[in-house]
């Protein structure tokens, strides 16, 4: 497996995306906002090496999904795998690009080391638990002095990837979230308010005393936000970091996932993070425009070499396995046709 150590951080500017340069691409994406800093990145070596252009709109996994639906863009991305059926009706290849993974987020008004479940969790934003010192939360980080602070949960407000990742963690680890709020891309959140984008989300929760959050890992850090730890399935205590994400994506069982959507939330292991997820491109089978189809192929075999690697990784994303990367390019030379001729051959 291709699993490489964390090189860093780079610093991102989140609200402008790409220069003037960029604005004129030869290939247009949108979708989830989780995989955006790599995907920025990956677009901005990418022109410099070959001339080729990527604009990509961080619009949240649905808004990602309809795109690529109607045709409006040359590939959607999403967070969340799209259903089977609907990937056949759309005639959509599904593939994967990096793996990353979503961290809880917290504004005490001072740094204190905190540590929370998924169950707490789940009623920090089911508004049952509604005081930072309340004796749940106590419990869970003895002699830690909590403020008496009202929780204030923040949520994306948009159909998110982000979204369905943290609650499918929430349902796994609450009977009662699962059954009353369940997991999905958008939720009737039944308390806090809502921000659009990883990046609302971590605005709003940098500015907010007593807030409570949930984004991919590079906006915590990016913004310089407090991440918490987690109990994780195994009942061990760990803190989102290269060693736990890769821990979570080892346990992934990409031979039987169909689509390519393989599972990383609450993995068994002592080690895992529970919040981990691969993010997706909906690319079209049968392409109206299939110079651009070629064009996004190519960009992501860049993607998927070394330098793209390497990016990702000071980003804090995982590449992905290179068996898994082999059949991803096998799936694009097999299955994007245009008037019954590949677009791209491995």
């Amino acid at each position: 497996m291709k699993f490489a150590h964390i090189l860093g951080v780079a610093a991102l500017s989140f609200g402008a995306a790409f220069s003037g340069a960029a604005f004129a691409a030869d290939i247009n994406g949108a979708g989830a906002s989780f995989p955006a800093p790599v995907y920025q990145a990956w677009a901005a070596a990418y022109k410099e090496k070959t001339g080729t252009g990527l604009n990509y709109q961080s619009i949240g996994s649905g808004g990602g999904q309809n795109q690529i639906v109607n045709r409006t863009v040359d590939f959607g991305a999403s967070d969340a795998p799209m259903d089977d059926a609907k990937l056949e009706k759309n005639s959509l290849l599904q593939f994967p690009t990096v793996i990353g993974s979503v961290v809880a987020i917290v504004n005490l008004g001072e740094d204190i080391p905190l540590t929370l479940n998924g169950a707490v969790l789940a009623e920090m934003y089911q508004g049952k638990i509604t005081k930072w010192n309340d004796p749940k939360i106590a419990a869970l980080n003895k002699g830690a002095k909590l403020p008496d602070l009202a929780i204030v949960p923040v949520y994306r407000s948009d159909s998110s990837g982000t979204s369905f990742v943290f609650t499918s963690y929430l349902s796994s680890a609450s009977a009662d979230w699962k059954s009353n709020v369940g997991a999905a891309t958008s939720v009737q959140w039944p308390a806090g308010a809502g921000a659009k984008g990883n990046e609302g989300v971590a605005g709003t929760v940098k500015n907010t005393k007593g807030a409570l959050g949930y984004v991919e890992f590079i906006y915590a850090a990016a913004n310089k936000l407090h991440a918490t730890d987690l109990v994780n399935k195994a009942g061990k205590v760990v803190k989102p970091d290269v060693k736990t994400f890769m821990a979570a994506a080892s346990a992934a069982d990409w031979a039987h996932a169909k689509n390519f959507a393989a599972s990383m939330v609450d993995t068994a292991g002592e080690e895992a993070w529970p919040i981990v997820s691969a993010t997706y491109i909906l690319l079209p089978k049968n392409p109206s425009n299939a110079a651009a189809s070629a064009e996004a192929i190519k960009f992501f075999n860049w993607a998927y070499g070394e330098d793209g690697d390497a990016l990702a990784e000071k980003l804090h994303y995982i590449p992905l396995p290179n068996a898994v990367v082999e059949e991803v390019k096998k799936a694009w030379a097999s299955e994007v046709k245009a008037d019954g001729k590949a677009v791209w051959t491995n």
